[in-house]
């Protein structure tokens, strides 16, 4: 697209047949990638045409294309005092420029081109993290499968959500958010002690702050406490009856429990309030079968299965339909389903793939 637009620019031009014979050369080794060939062929327009700022354009974009982002710098700025206008050099000299980690001088070069998702980037490297985040979701809307966008705008985001919560830190330290925030911290670095104590100093100083007994309840799940963790799941849910993570949570710890009837009775609950998401059902799965309702079970299964096709929780589906399967003496669907499940292990981690899922 660049090159098109430089090669209409040049179009207009009136420049000796020498210099155009070798902008010609340039553009075809351009096109034959071959970038040292379209180096020298530019180069040599540059030469004979010092005013052209088309030449030093394409000569800069020569540099890029060989990966030479350093190079591309002066002849790209060249052109731009020759021709402030030059559009396409504009983009090509922020994207030279934010290659190099010169992200502030890049900035009014993509602003000129309204270049959003190069802008953003920018942006999130000279910390304009509010502009980078509407810069680069709107570039993401437009390619929503952009790997470097995803990356960016979540970077973006961590480094938006850190700010804050320093700024919470640093302003109300003794406060009840503090603490949580202390608390998710030590969760995420399995300082499991520190977390609790985080959380129940939060509660103490405002028992009714949301998503804090959610929280807690995880820490003693993630140490099996399954009868502390029920207390704060329900806490909970008590507190905000229309979370559907705190009736999935609190079924979870019922169900570890052995506590069947009623764990049932919570997840489902928790699949009104969200329908459909397969952590919810896979456990409704696991809940009805233990209260011998294996029809249900397979229809949860089967459910997850239409939601999630190559996940590690599909594979957990396509192991608990299996064995399903082969208690209800249906031996070749349990060899389809067991044959799934050993392509999603093998795909998921070769070593491991003979490792058994969960089946309490």
């Amino acid at each position: 697209m660049i090159s098109a637009l430089l090669a209409l620019w040049f179009a207009a031009q009136t420049v000796s047949t020498e210099a155009a014979q070798h902008m010609q050369a340039g553009i075809s080794a351009e096109k034959e990638r071959k970038p040292a060939v379209a180096i020298e062929e530019f180069r040599k327009v540059t030469e004979l045409e010092p005013s052209l700022a088309e030449g030093f354009a394409q000569l800069g974009q020569a540099y890029m294309q060989n990966q030479d982002y350093g190079s591309a710098i002066a002849p790209l700025k060249r052109a731009l005092e020759l021709d402030r206008d030059l559009i396409p050099a504009h983009q090509l000299l922020g994207y030279a420029l934010l290659a190099q980690g010169y992200a502030s001088e890049a900035i009014p070069h993509l602003e000129r081109v309204q270049d959003k998702a190069a802008l953003g980037i920018a942006q999130v490297q000279t910390g304009q993290l509010t502009e980078a985040m509407a810069n680069l979701e709107a570039a993401l809307a437009a390619h929503p499968n952009d790997p470097d966008l995803l990356y960016y705008v979540g970077r973006a985001s961590g480094l938006i959500s850190k700010q804050s919560i320093d700024t919470l830190m640093a302003r109300y330290p003794d406060s009840a958010r503090a603490h949580q925030a202390m608390g998710e911290n030590y969760f995420v670095l399995r300082r499991m002690p520190d977390a609790e104590q985080e959380y129940r100093e939060a509660l103490r100083l405002r028992p009714d702050i949301p998503e804090v007994h959610l929280e807690l309840g995880e820490v003693y799940a993630g140490a099996f406490q399954w009868a502390k963790a029920e207390e704060e799941f329900r806490a909970e849910t008590q507190m905000q009856p229309g979370n559907a993570e705190g009736f999935y949570r609190l079924g979870a710890a019922l169900l570890e429990q052995g506590k069947v009837g009623e764990a049932r009775t919570q997840l489902k609950r928790a699949d009104n309030l969200m329908p459909d998401m397969p952590e919810t059902l896979y456990s409704l799965g696991k809940a009805a079968l233990l209260d011998g309702d294996a029809a249900a079970a397979e229809q949860a299964w089967t459910k997850v299965l239409s939601i999630e096709k190559e996940s590690p929780l599909a594979a957990q589906a396509h192991f608990a339909l299996a064995s399903l399967y082969r208690k209800q003496g249906k031996t070749a669907a349990a060899q389809q389903q067991m044959q799934e499940f050993q392509r999603l292990q093998q795909k998921s981690n070769p070593a491991q793939q003979s490792a058994k899922p969960d089946t309490r």
